[in-house]
């Protein structure tokens, strides 16, 4: 066998280990937390010994990290990225859609969110990767922070920021403790008559105006 196809087998060989070990941390993370789960179990359920899982991740949080800028950061984004166009349309009807959109997407990576909570509380590494992650959501909405006036465009972001916390929270509170008893139609109305508005970007000053 040619040197160049042998190295090109082990590539795939490594790139298949990785994606075993990172399927078997996400199947533990969704069904113990971050806190709970060691890294030779993760090692186990991929198939691998600690050395080789060592080989790929220098540690349990890089593997974490992995998963999310593997899966939920670039989602995410779209999201947000989408909500620019919602809010371009003005249509109230758009963003109920939207938010019906957000509340499912929340819905699909439910079972790895108690393991971000736990991550972000325990590494100050992950926290920072929280928080820029947070922060790339307003400033992937170029439309909407153009609309507001240069001074107030902290404000345009925070006021995304803002919504993206009550989402986590709402979510929280609904689909993983059940303390709130709501469907998700209802949620989605009730979330964009508060959010719709607060999204708005606002009038022009008027001249002459205090």
């Amino acid at each position: 066998m040619p040197a160049n196809s042998k190295q090109s087998l082990r590539d795939e060989q490594k790139l298949q280990t990785r994606a075993r070990l990172l399927d078997a941390a996400k199947d533990l993370f969704a069904t113990r937390g971050y806190a709970a789960v060691r890294v030779d179990e993760i090692a186990a359920a991929g198939g691998a010994s600690r050395a080789t899982f060592y080989l790929h991740f220098t540690s349990k949080l890089e593997v974490l990290r992995a998963i999310a800028e593997q899966s939920t950061a670039p989602s995410a984004l779209h999201f947000y990225e989408d909500l620019d166009r919602v809010l371009d349309t003005g249509s109230r009807a758009e963003f109920v859609a939207w938010m019906t959109r957000a509340i499912a997407w929340f819905h699909e990576y439910k079972d790895l969110l108690p393991a971000w909570d736990e991550a972000t509380a325990l590494e100050p590494e992950f926290r920072e990767i929280a928080r820029r992650g947070i922060l790339a959501l307003p400033n992937a909405m170029t439309s909407y922070l153009a609309r507001w006036p240069a001074a107030r465009r902290d404000e345009a972001r925070l006021r995304v920021e803002l919504l993206v916390a009550q989402l986590e929270r709402f979510f929280t509170r609904w689909a993983m403790q059940g303390t709130i008893d709501v469907t998700a139609a209802q949620a989605a109305e009730v979330l964009t008559d508060i959010w719709f508005p607060a999204l708005q970007t606002p009038a022009p000053a008027q001249a002459g105006s205090e």
